[in-house]
């Protein structure tokens, strides 16, 4: 099978130690392309140098929600240098995360956080990488409920300026919300990116969601280190492992692990603009 996983932090400190083996390892499991996203400007010139050394691996750059500081036109500027190597691939990983922001004051900051960094993505003419994260159980929703206003405006302004991002404009990122978040984003053109989670035992919330997602707006992506499938759990995560997301949404769909495989690395082809296949 060709797999690709188009989530992973391969710029971390915990791949120091054997990052090029991770990337072989992931090679030689059939992953043919990998998208590490940038958290910050400084994360994004190291992913740049490891995307030009290797060829399945491309780089998005961006500010993370809870990296923004005071993010200004001259941060804008620079990122939108970066974003013109040619192994940059999209617009990320930007977002709203509510989870470790406390007060209005720091959801109107990283809003407007999200708002230039998708001006800048239509600027680049790239997609975005979405992060969303929920303060807690009690507030859920408020934060996927501001998402998908500021991206109808912004989705809606790409339409009416032709842009062709209109028809690709990004894919949200491990997603853990409701199948009418997802709904409402894939009606904009959104992808819907799936983690490891969706072969916890106690994930059957998110199986019953992804069940119901067509296939042609899904991507499948490890967002290594982090969240390792249950068959390895407890594990740092590689992007070795984005098989066992295949086969999981597989056995949920019906479908055969290949068709998967084949099918979301299609979908991230035609959203990032990379071959197919080598």
């Amino acid at each position: 099978m060709t797999l690709t996983d188009t989530h992973c932090h391969l710029d971390v400190d915990r791949f120091d130690a054997d990052r090029e083996s991770v990337i072989e390892r992931a090679t030689q499991a059939g992953v043919s392309r990998m998208l590490v996203p940038a958290l910050n400007a400084a994360s994004a010139s190291q992913i740049i140098s490891l995307a030009r050394r290797h060829h399945g691996v491309y780089a998005a750059v961006g500010v993370h929600p809870t990296e923004i500081g005071n993010l200004t036109t001259s941060g804008i500027t620079a990122l939108e240098h970066l974003a013109s190597e040619s192994k940059v691939v999209a617009i990320g990983e930007i977002g709203l995360d509510y989870y470790w922001v406390l007060g209005n004051s720091g959801r109107t900051k990283q809003q407007a956080a999200l708002r230039l960094q998708l001006e800048l993505a239509e600027a680049c003419g790239i997609p975005v990488v979405l992060h969303l994260r929920e303060q807690d159980n009690a507030h859920e929703g408020a934060c996927a409920n501001d998402m998908l206003r500021i991206l109808e405006d912004w989705t809606g302004g790409l339409h009416a300026r032709g842009s062709a991002l209109a028809s690709k404009p990004g894919v949200l990122h491990s997603f853990a919300g409701t199948l009418e978040i997802a709904t409402a984003a894939i009606a904009m053109g959104f992808c819907i990116g799936i983690t490891g989670p969706v072969t916890y035992p106690s994930a059957e919330g998110r199986r019953q969601v992804v069940q119901h997602l067509p296939l042609d707006h899904l991507l499948i992506e490890t967002d290594s280190p982090f969240l390792a499938p249950q068959q390895h759990r407890g594990q740092r995560n590689e992007p070795a492992f984005v098989s066992h997301i295949a086969d999981r949404i597989a056995e949920v769909q019906s479908r055969a692990p290949g068709d998967v495989a084949y099918a979301t690395s299609r979908n991230a082809a035609r959203l990032f603009g990379w071959g197919e296949t080598d």
